[in-house]
């Protein structure tokens, strides 16, 4: 009875959330809803403006406009099937639509690091180059760039998702988790996942890796060439055209680093607690950083801020 029953397939998964948690479920709930509204207003309204004015049709707001729409499809692809698991007792979800719900998170991840990346790269040729800027970051090339992240970021997604559904998942269907997290998935595989492990390794290298080691090069090289400007309010002026960017990187990846380097406790209470804290830093981290994406970048950009106003001004409804 027991072999038959291991051997049997599974069909859909338990996502067991705050299952354990039933009294923080409430106040989560409302958390949540809270900031997933400001995620999907801060970003619109981001979105908007960059369209709508002509100022704003520069490089650096076309890769903006992606981050921010990106942000929307990641925490989209993910938060709703988060609030439904804090409604229900047990959330459970089926074979393919975690499937798809694990590679469109997977596929919007990775494609924001190659996009930070590309941003370092348009801030670069701003600072170290302006006179070829116009040349360089043409539209054409721009769209190329974006593009190429979109791409790249989504035919990994259909690598690992491929060797994710060709293991044999059988026995335990309980995703200790929110959302369909491969890592947390590949845990109930019921076969060798070296080559799944391997794979991702690989992945975190070209997502991971690679964006942080050009993002800090090409700002020791725009450092570098601020150090030189000779008055202090052109420093000032450079180094502001660049600092949004810099936040998010070192929020975006200090995180990571944080959520995967922190240390693993051994004592059992200290694993429960630790236990919640794997599930509830990844969740925030999907909610705060593209919540306070769009805020970084126009907190200090009058470029952004006068456009804002001008979307919301009656003027503009009277004409």
């Amino acid at each position: 009875m027991e072999q038959a029953n291991q051997s049997s397939p599974v069909m859909g998964f338990i996502l067991l959330g705050l299952s354990d948690h039933p009294k923080l479920k409430k106040t989560f709930f409302v958390l949540i809803v809270f900031m997933y509204l400001v995620v999907l207003l801060s970003n619109g309204v981001l979105i908007l403006v960059t369209i709508l004015d002509s100022h704003l049709h520069t490089p650096m707001y076309f890769f903006l406009g992606n981050l921010s729409f990106l942000d929307i499809c990641y925490t989209s692809f993910s938060v709703p099937l988060v609030l439904d698991g804090l409604l229900t007792p047990r959330e459970t979800i089926s074979f393919s639509a975690c499937v798809v719900q694990m590679a469109l998170s997977f596929a919007t991840a990775g494609t924001e690091c190659l996009l930070l990346g590309m941003m370092a790269f348009d801030r670069y040729v701003a600072i170290c180059n302006p006179l070829r800027y116009s040349m360089v970051m043409r539209k054409a090339a721009c769209v190329s760039m974006a593009v190429s992240s979109w791409a790249i970021g989504g035919a990994a997604s259909v690598v690992h998702t491929s060797l994710a559904i060709q293991l044999p998942f059988c026995g335990d269907n309980v995703i200790n988790h929110f959302t369909c997290e491969i890592l947390a998935v590949l845990k109930l595989a019921c076969a060798d996942i070296s080559v799944n492990v391997i794979s991702l390794g690989v992945t975190n290298v070209i997502f991971l890796g690679a964006p942080v080691l050009f993002i800090s090069f090409s700002y020791v090289f725009i450092l570098a060439t601020i150090l030189r400007i000779p008055s202090a309010e052109g420093r000032k002026k450079a180094f502001s055209t660049c600092s949004a960017h810099l936040t998010v990187v070192v929020v975006f990846y200090g995180t990571i680093l944080f959520m995967y380097g922190k240390p693993k406790s051994k004592d059992s209470l200290g694993a429960e607690k630790q236990d919640l804290s794997d599930k509830l830093i990844p969740l925030f981290y999907g909610l705060v950083i593209p919540m306070l994406n769009p805020i970084i970048y126009s907190l200090r950009n009058k470029d952004v801020k006068a456009a804002v106003r001008n979307l919301v001004s009656p003027k503009r409804f009277m004409q």
